[in-house]
């Protein structure tokens, strides 16, 4: 007697969606998720960038199954092979283009980093264009970093792995927050063409000492002295702390969108307008810290303001300890799930071990059969750090077996 299809792993709400999907992908395992705003009273079920980033997995995956309820407050996701942007999957001349909705709240980074995490497993590499007028390259206040903070503190992160060869993200056309935070019609492609079979354990235990930082002051539409303001504001915090100090300034024109204006059809309008900071400290080990804010779409902030606030935030991040920031610990921790069958081990800090998001990362591992994980205090007796040992489930890539 032959089996039957595998029974789905079931979730409730739609907290950490994203990250459920990337590892019912990783894994093969189907999932199957309710209660999604059954609550709400104007817009019960999944939002436009759920829907989105559901349609963003069918493109970049062959075979694989998406049903969603009427009301869109309960889907099934049964995953396929993860192909790239192979030739038939919707591509043209190898980049996928995928476009994001104008109603779209989430930052680009919302997609882009579960797309990093899928493109070492996939069979053939991954090209993939985001544009439209939802895309959002700048911060945003629900917690997405910016698409200069995935390029200089998340890629070089799977360095640690092995993963080093054809990695790129470029932003073509920079936005920020639109009106009421939607929509910023921005554009980004990334290129990620090392796969491999299983990535490398790692053993991060040294975090060392700061010794560089770098960011990128960006506004679009506004007046270049506000790159200028926020960058000498920086500089008068960290100059004192430490020498080798280097904030790039980018200037880009806001990006036009169609006005809908009945009397004039071709008549177009500036959207995303705004400034922001990107910072990321290095250390002598090559531990990544990074802090990100944009100007918000209400306004009312002076450069100088966000320029000292995002060095406040970049100092918290540096004094949480560990080998990782919060916004690449689970990137690590995931990558460390899924290696080779050894012991790994990354020393973090316990703030961040502690926090809501990386606690959800740790049970929904355990929901899809990965390894748990193991602490113990670090030999140096720092009470602010910790040593988290994660043995690797060998979850091979199944593309690069039939390649």
């Amino acid at each position: 007697m032959t089996d039957g299809p595998q029974a789905p792993l079931r979730f409730f709400s739609q907290k950490a969606l994203a990250q459920r999907l990337v590892l019912s992908t990783l894994t093969g395992q189907p999932v199957h998720i309710s209660q999604i705003r059954p609550s709400s009273p104007l817009n019960p079920g999944l939002e436009p960038h759920e829907v989105s980033f559901l349609r963003l997995l069918e493109s970049v995956t062959n075979g694989s199954v998406i049903e969603i309820s009427y009301s869109g407050t309960a889907l099934i996701y049964r995953p396929g092979l993860i192909t790239g942007s192979a030739p038939g999957s919707g591509a043209s001349g190898g980049v996928l283009r995928h476009e994001l909705p104008a109603r779209c709240v989430r930052g680009v980074s919302y997609f882009l980093i579960p797309l990093c995490l899928l493109a070492p497993f996939s069979k053939g590499p991954i090209n993939v264009l985001l544009t439209g007028p939802g895309v959002i390259t700048s911060a945003t206040p629900s917690g997405d970093v910016s698409a200069d903070t995935v390029r200089t503190a998340i890629l070089p992160l799977y360095s640690y792995f092995g993963i080093t060869n054809n990695i790129e993200l470029r932003i073509i056309k920079r936005s920020n927050m639109g009106p009421k935070g939607q929509g910023g019609a921005g554009e980004v492609q990334l290129v990620f063409g090392h796969q491999l079979r299983l990535p490398k354990t790692i053993h991060l235990l040294k975090p060392g000492r700061v010794k560089k930082i770098r960011g990128v002051a960006y506004c679009t539409g506004v007046s270049a002295s506000n790159n200028a303001r926020m960058i000498e504001a920086a500089r008068g915090v960290l100059n004192p702390m430490t020498a080798d100090v280097y904030i790039y300034s980018d200037v880009t024109s806001a990006p036009l969108i169609p006005s809908n204006n009945s009397s004039n059809p071709n008549a177009r309008s500036k959207i995303g307008v705004g400034f922001g900071l990107s910072l990321v400290a290095e250390s002598s080990t090559g531990s990544l810290y990074s802090a990100d804010i944009p100007s918000p779409p209400t306004g009312g902030y002076s450069p100088e303001d966000l320029g000292q606030q995002c060095v406040f935030q970049l100092l918290e991040a540096i004094s949480t300890g560990g080998c990782a920031s919060m916004i690449g610990a689970s990137t690590i921790l995931t990558l460390m799930a899924f290696g080779s069958e050894d012991i790994g081990r990354a020393r973090i800090g316990k703030r961040i071990i502690s926090d809501k998001q990386i606690v959800e990362l740790g049970r929904d591992l355990r929901t899809f059969g990965l390894s748990g994980w193991g602490f113990r205090e670090p030999a140096t007796e720092q009470d602010d750090d910790i040593v988290v040992s994660v043995i690797g489930k060998g979850v091979a890539n199944v593309g690069r077996k039939i390649s």
